[in-house]
C-alpha cells in the first residue's frame, strides 16, 4: 500500500509542478521541471521518511497530512535557500493544491473503503 501512495504523491508534485510551469510560462523542459521539483520531492521524501519510522499507514489522512507539510515547509526552505524564492501567495498555493489532492485522495480511498464494507 505504501508503495502504491509514494507514486501518488510524486505524481501530484509533478502535476503540480507542471501546472504551476505552464501558468508561468515556464515551459516544461526536464531541466526546468528538475529545478522545480526536487525541493518538493525532498520534501516529500522526508514527510514518507517520518512516516516510516513512525510505522504508520502512508494511505492514512494523520499520515497524509505529515507528509503534505513536509512536502510544502521542506520544498519552501529549499527553494529559498537555493535562490528560487517564494511569495505568500505561491505558498498558500501550494498548501491549497497539495492539500487538496494529497489528502483528498485519502479522503476519497477511506470513504470508498467504508462503502464497500458496508455493502458486504
Amino acid at each position: 500500500m505504501g508503495r502504491t501512495w509514494i507514486v501518488v504523491d510524486s505524481a501530484v508534485v509533478l502535476v503540480f509542478v507542471a501546472i504551476g510551469r505552464s501558468t508561468h510560462h515556464d515551459g516544461s523542459t526536464i531541466a526546468g521541471m528538475a529545478s522545480t521539483t526536487w525541493p518538493f520531492a525532498v520534501g516529500l521524501a522526508l514527510g514518507w521518511l517520518i512516516v516510516g519510522v513512525q510505522h504508520r499507514n502512508g494511505a492514512s489522512l494523520k499520515s497524509g497530512v505529515v507528509i503534505w507539510l513536509a512536502t510544502v515547509a521542506v520544498g519552501m526552505v529549499l527553494r529559498v535557500v537555493s535562490g528560487q524564492g517564494t511569495a505568500l501567495a505561491f505558498i498558500i498555493v501550494a498548501l491549497g493544491f497539495l492539500g487538496i489532492l494529497m489528502l483528498g485522495l485519502r479522503l476519497l480511498r477511506t470513504r470508498l473503503l467504508r462503502v464497500r464494507h458496508w455493502r458486504r
